[in-house]
């Protein structure tokens, strides 16, 4: 049976739930611990999890570069691209609020000084960056991204069910690169929620957050396109 409009919804809205809430809290909590290679694992582990999870239902996207990229491919309804966007940026303010919550029950823990794992360029990027090369770094990184979830879950791609795998290490190695220079979004509803909480200039900057991603997810669209080679007598339907 196909999936509802309101079971895509909460797919999509647990799926960035898990994604920000993983991801984020292994840099708000734990960081200290596992460092940036582990905060890398973190967010790619929680892809790869969640592509196993609900990618029957919706793909998992989890990611409205994703969703946006893959309508601009034309592999995705205007109406469900709406649905999961919606889905994906609720999810990521609840995982956020719900992760600072539990910040705040460490009695050192200081949002001003401790942050909530937003991103940003100049001062408020990890190792001060500037703008031009956090703004570049983040188209760079989501074409990057996008061009392997589009390769990965090709329909003439004969090893899809590794796709999740494939995704999920993309992320850890983009991760494992970007996080000194923006902490990594290559995803507008990872970022969104954090910058609500945060203000300053977290949510100053957020535009850069939500532009970049999504032009960098086109670029990538469109490079797979570019490249892509499909079945001779399947390119017909392509």
């Amino acid at each position: 049976m196909k999936a509802t409009s309101s079971q895509k919804f909460l797919a999509e809205m647990f799926g960035t739930f898990v994604l920000v809430f993983m991801g984020c809290g292994s840099a708000v909590i734990a960081g200290s611990f596992v460092g940036n290679l582990g905060i890398a694992f973190a967010f790619g582990l929680s892809v790869l999890a969640m592509c196993y999870a609900i990618g029957h239902i919706t793909g998992c996207h989890i990611n409205p570069a994703i969703s946006i990229s893959m309508w601009a491919m034309g592999k995705l309804p205007a109406k469900d691209m709406v649905v999961y966007i919606i889905g994906q940026v609720v999810g990521g303010i609840l995982a956020a609020g719900l992760l600072y919550y539990i910040a705040q029950g460490n009695p050192n823990y200081n949002i001003d000084m401790n942050g909530l794992g937003a991103n940003g360029v100049g001062e408020a990027s990890p190792a001060n960056y500037s703008m031009v090369s956090g703004m570049i770094a983040e188209v760079v990184l989501t074409a990057l991204f996008l061009f392997v979830v589009h390769g990965a879950t090709s329909s003439y791609n004969g090893n899809t069910s590794f796709a999740g795998l494939a995704i999920g290490l993309c992320l850890t190695l983009i991760h494992i690169v970007g996080i000194p220079i923006t902490g990594v979004s290559v995803n507008p509803a990872r970022s969104i929620g954090p910058a609500i909480f945060v203000g300053g200039a977290a949510l100053s900057q957020l535009w850069i957050f939500i532009v970049c991603p999504i032009v960098g997810g086109l670029i990538g669209g469109l490079l797979w396109k570019l490249v892509d080679n499909p079945p001779a007598e399947k390119a017909s339907n392509y």
